[in-house]
């Protein structure tokens, strides 16, 4: 079965303004995140990918803009069940805001459990994105070949919890994963199981370095702005 490369999108303006976007229309990438967008064409250039999928949230349609302009024989399919999570009353609102909301503990320790209010339970987020990576190996396959690559632009909430599905994870577990924006991430589809072969990785390890104000105990939801 085919390897499946998953991009986050590049930094938004929701990422660096601290709000938790979900399908707000018109957020953008940052001036970092198209530069982070303008590098994929070079990071990725010894990969023969075959299909480009992505989110159809402006942000991923902006990450992936460049990488398609490199490669003129792909045009970029748009598969809604690989968007943001539908965070209802929450989207647009600063995160800031939201810790203290009730809800945040359950989204943090028990996630298979949370489901916002106005908008859809993280369960359903990460089967949706399950079943959309599922159909789309089968159709790489059979357009391409078993040993075909293809890549997915998406969000950090669903990568986490597609990484969580390769790994046999619970989604209670999902929190412990990061990716930041632009980075990549490989599935290695088998007919018994996945294998996970690259997990967020930016190649930069900025994002390591002790920071002033170190980043607390919560994991980011949406995925956080990565490296300062």
């Amino acid at each position: 079965m085919p390897t499946l490369i998953l991009v986050r999108h590049g930094r938004s303006t929701a990422n660096t303004s601290g709000v938790l976007a979900g399908w707000t229309p018109g957020v953008a990438l940052d001036e970092r995140g198209a530069a982070q967008a303008a590098a994929l064409p070079g990071r990725l250039a010894g990969l023969p990918v075959s299909e480009v999928v992505t989110s159809p949230l402006q942000r991923c349609q902006e990450t992936v803009r460049p990488f398609l302009e490199a490669r003129p024989g792909l045009t970029a399919h748009t598969d809604e069940r690989i968007g943001e999570a539908h965070y209802g009353d929450w989207s647009g609102r600063k995160l800031a805001e939201l810790k203290d909301d009730p809800l945040m503990d359950v989204v943090q320790a028990h996630p298979s459990a949370a489901a916002f209010p106005g908008g859809e339970s993280m369960r359903a987020m990460a089967t949706r994105a399950a079943e959309a990576v599922r159909e789309w190996n089968a159709r790489v396959e059979r357009d391409h070949g078993a040993d075909a690559v293809y890549l997915m632009c998406s969000h950090g909430d669903i990568i986490k919890s597609l990484v969580a599905d390769a790994l046999g994870l619970h989604l209670d577990l999902f929190q412990r994963i990061s990716v930041e924006p632009c980075s990549i991430t490989a599935i290695r589809y088998t007919r018994l199981r996945p294998f996970l072969v690259r997990l967020g990785d930016t190649g930069d390890f900025a994002s390591l370095a002790p920071r002033a104000e170190p980043p607390g105990e919560d994991a980011p939801v949406g995925g956080g702005a990565g490296a300062p």
